[in-house]
């Protein structure tokens, strides 16, 4: 791995926050994730599961976590299985974790080799009476392929059939959405480096660079500081591509006068962060590009302010839609008409700003949280209102991450990268 070791007091604390929601005499399974074929012999990087990594901090494929927190055995009550090295693995893959260094990264005592683990569940199985199995149910969730945990899932209760079945997928989602001071810290890195890009590109963009030029400048500054890359796929959308919500070409030149729309992030530890900003190629904004400019940065100042415990995230997207719809007013992409004869479930406002303006972040970019429930302190989640005229040929978004505070106003993680427009202006132009 690329970055440095993480305490283990953190894998050791999200465990014993996970027992406690456990039924009594229950057992919880975790796997990694499989590495994905491409064809031939060549696969997909490796990405771990984010379960098992919040629960353990192993990164490795071929690993299984059990939590059975009331097995009268007590060496039995956290135990992880990875798969054995040997000098062979070392040569042609790399060193893989030893007992000693698997427990240093996860606190968890009981290590076994992977080829133990049928004998050892055995032995758990005969003392618990329920499973927790571990079910994907995030909100935008569509997978179509049978991941490693759920082949596991599928041998174990056709091998133990008279086990009672529970999910863990609820006590994650509300685990996981509130982030420890230590996930805080790593989210905090992943934004610094995602600092260093942004403040890197404003040296380089002039007319006449490629898309996927800046691409690689951003790609140099994160790897170089710790990051695997991209924390998703980038967006590098110059000109009318901005109004492509979700455009990853990449492939086109930046024209003078043109703006450029970044949504790009580096990650760290598996910790994501999700930046959004948007520059002129040439240095500088129109005044009718730095008025859309001002108006967008002004919503996404307001809806942050917005991000208290005791928020519901249905209640303050309406919020937020009433403060676009004014600045929309103001630069006369709406009319009162307009807003008179709106349709309540598709406002008129979604004409120039179509999407959410806040998801949870974290292991994820679009990470688990229950949006059904408020807000609490120490959950994450960005701010990125945006304005899209496909007729001007421009579109805008600005994007933050920032923490829901017990008190006051939340804490933007990405408070140090620059978003004024004359900011920006000056950087580009120094």
């Amino acid at each position: 791995m690329k970055y440095h070791l993480i305490d283990s007091q953190l894998f050791i604390k999200n465990r014993k926050n996970f027992a406690s929601q456990m039924k009594s005499n229950s057992l919880a399974v975790f796997n990694s994730n499989d590495i994905y074929p491409i064809g031939a012999d060549s696969t997909m990087p490796f990405e771990q599961h984010r379960d098992i990594f919040y629960l353990s901090g192993v990164d490795q494929e071929e690993s299984v976590l059990l939590l059975f927190p009331d097995c009268p055995n007590p060496d039995l009550r956290e135990v992880l299985f990875v798969t054995e090295t040997n000098d062979h693995i070392a040569v042609w893959e790399g060193e893989k974790l030893t007992k000693e260094a698997a427990f240093k990264t996860s606190g968890i005592t009981t290590v076994y080799w992977l080829q133990d683990l049928e004998k050892i569940l055995f032995e758990m199985t005969t003392y618990c009476d329920t499973f927790y199995i571990n079910t994907n149910e995030h909100y935008r969730a569509s997978v179509e392929t049978e991941t490693r945990e759920n082949r596991f899932t599928k041998w174990l209760l056709a091998k133990y059939p008279a086990h009672a079945v529970a999910k863990s997928n609820p006590i994650l989602q509300r685990l996981r959405a509130v982030k420890d001071p230590i996930e805080l810290d790593l989210m905090q890195q992943a934004c610094n480096i995602t600092e260093k890009g942004f403040r890197r590109v404003l040296d380089f963009v002039k007319p006449g660079v490629w898309e996927y030029e800046i691409e690689a400048e951003l790609i140099h500054e994160f790897i170089r500081n710790r990051s695997k890359g991209f924390a998703y796929t980038p967006i590098i959308a110059s000109g009318n591509n901005a109004n492509v919500l979700h455009y990853v070409e990449n492939n086109q030149q930046c024209k003078e006068g043109d703006l450029i729309l970044f949504d790009i992030a580096a990650e760290y530890a598996n910790y994501k962060s999700d930046l959004s900003r948007t520059i002129p190629v040439s240095g500088r904004f129109t005044d009718r590009q730095k008025a859309v400019y001002n108006a967008v940065n002004h919503v996404k100042k307001e809806a942050t302010n917005m991000l208290l415990p005791g928020t519901i995230w249905k209640e303050y997207h309406k919020e937020v839609g009433n403060v676009m719809t004014s600045e929309l007013l103001k630069l006369g992409l709406l009319d009162k008409a307009d807003v008179q004869s709106e349709d309540p479930k598709w406002p008129a406002y979604k004409k120039y700003f179509m999407h959410g303006t806040s998801h949870n972040i974290g292991l994820d970019t679009h990470d688990y949280g229950l949006l059904h429930e408020p807000m609490k302190a120490n959950m994450v989640f960005t701010v990125e209102p945006g304005i899209y005229i496909p007729k001007e040929g421009f579109g805008i978004r600005l994007e933050d991450d920032v923490v829901v505070q017990e008190k006051g106003t939340p804490f933007n993680l990405m408070g140090n990268i620059p978003i004024e427009a004359d900011e920006i202006e000056e950087l580009m132009n120094r």
